[in-house]
């Protein structure tokens, strides 16, 4: 007998299937999956890192002429 695995919606915190039966896994729906997906766009989320690094790499392209 198998254990069905359940996750947490990250979006709303339904409990979700772990399955073919969930498409949308993690999210319980393809509305929380958009929802997940605007907050990334809007900068809502970020994966941290340092700035330090990000202003090393800056120089590396020549200024852009317009």
């Amino acid at each position: 007998m198998s254990k069905t695995t359940s996750v947490t919606c990250p979006t709303c915190g339904v409990p979700v299937e772990w399955g073919p039966q969930s498409p949308s896994r993690p999210f319980c729906s393809e509305r929380c999956k958009l929802i997940d997906l605007g907050a990334w766009a809007a900068e809502d989320h970020a994966i941290p890192g340092d700035l330090t690094d990000d202003e090393l790499f800056s120089t590396d392209l020549p200024p852009q002429r317009h």
